[in-house]
């Protein structure tokens, strides 16, 4: 999982740069995927070590769960993107990518953390 988070907040901090690259770089906000990409990538060189594992990958999860959360106020106007009336369309795009990107990670983890649990009770038993 440590690897995952690792690409996930690389994906996330290329994806932010993308952005503000392609916008001129008129607004900083568009950033804001590299920030949670930055952020979910400090949690995956944290978690390199053995015992700050379990709380790193926690706190990855966090951070996704927050940016996941966050990003879908402009993907609630997907809408607007598709008839051509979008104020912002490379926000909502970028919000889009990092939304999947960021619920994609959430269901991995959340396999792991499971698989995890299941293994340390079949070991106690």
């Amino acid at each position: 999982m440590t690897a995952v988070t690792l690409v996930v907040g690389g994906l996330l901090t290329l994806a932010g740069i993308i952005a503000y690259v392609a916008t001129d770089a008129a607004s900083m906000t568009a950033l804001i995927p590299s920030a949670v990409g930055i952020l979910i990538a400090i949690c995956g060189f944290l978690a390199l070590k053995e015992p700050l594992r379990k709380h790193a990958l926690h706190a990855a999860m966090v951070v996704a769960l927050l940016g996941a959360l966050g990003s879908l106020m402009n993907v609630a106007k997907i809408g607007d993107l598709i008839d051509g009336t979008a104020e912002r369309p490379g926000a909502i795009i970028v919000s889009i990518i990092m939304l999947v990107v960021l619920v994609g990670y959430l269901v991995l983890g959340m396999r792991s953390f499971r698989n995890a649990r299941r293994q340390r009770v079949g070991e106690s038993s």
